[in-house]
């Protein structure tokens, strides 16, 4: 299938590594120029240089903190400014969720929820602010946030509460410019096999003595008994991103190789 997406131009944030790298190389393979956008200079430089070898596609690093409206501002400015305009948004920018971080009621305080909030949230939020008028103005355009299955479990109140408000950030979205033919989507990876797993799981293969798959095979609890790579997540979004999507906006899409049990509807 032809997605359609040759010569489009994209944002991705967070894009350096884990899902956002990977999407930000789906993209490219299908003929889209990138700009990609994250907190460290060395990593995008090295990503951005990664990424255009690969595919032959003009890639553009951009140092953005999406908590700074302004940082954010500029990085569709110079997006438009680059490569002519800007047609998609791919929102990947958001502090990993950890193992150990706070989950019950007493210790999640004012400051881990807002902290939650102002990097994931809002950071979308503005982002979406800043590229929807040029979206609005050629009459097209995709947003896809990256959210998580944090959002269907109660295992945090923190990190529920931020996917959901993902969520409801989406659909918001989505019925005010769905009119002017921008569809915009969330998409639900669960545990994902990023580089920051797989080092985790390097290291704890040294210590245990347990090879990696074994320790992979341990923390798959999803229908097809496997992790899910973050290539393969990056391969729906991609289909999200593209034209052929036009049938799918404001909804969740749950890319976590499935959950037993639940029914959702």
């Amino acid at each position: 299938m032809d997605l359609e997406l040759d010569g489009k131009r994209a944002i991705v944030t967070g894009g350096s590594k884990g899902i956002g790298l990977a999407v930000a190389r789906g993209l490219a393979a299908e003929g889209v120029d990138v700009v990609l956008a994250a907190r460290s200079a060395e990593t995008l430089e090295t990503a951005a240089r990664a990424v255009a070898g690969e595919s032959g596609r003009r890639v553009l690093g951009v140092v953005t903190d999406t908590g700074d409206d302004e940082q954010v501002r500029e990085l569709v400015q110079r997006t438009v400014a680059e490569l002519g305009g800007v047609d998609i948004l791919v929102n990947a920018a958001a502090t990993p969720w950890s193992a150990g971080s706070a989950a019950g009621l007493a210790d999640t305080t004012d400051d881990v929820v807002r902290r939650e909030i102002e990097i994931k949230v809002l950071g979308y939020l503005r982002t979406a602010r800043a590229v929807a008028p040029h979206f609005v103005a050629q009459g097209w355009g995709r947003i896809i946030n990256i959210s998580g299955l944090g959002a269907r479990q109660a295992n945090s109140i923190a990190q529920t509460v931020r996917n959901i408000s993902v969520s409801a950030v989406t659909k918001n979205l989505a019925d005010e410019l769905g009119p002017h033919g921008v569809n915009v989507t969330v998409v639900h990876p669960g545990l994902t096999r990023t580089e920051r797993l797989t080092q985790r799981l390097t290291a704890q293969a040294a210590e245990s003595g347990k090879p990696v798959a074994e320790l992979e095979a341990e923390l798959a609890k999803n229908t097809v008994g496997r992790i899910i790579d973050a290539r393969e997540v990056a391969d729906v979004v991609t289909f999200l991103a593209s034209p052929r999507s036009i049938a799918i906006t404001g909804d969740a899409v749950a890319a976590g190789g499935g959950v037993p049990g639940p029914v959702y509807y």
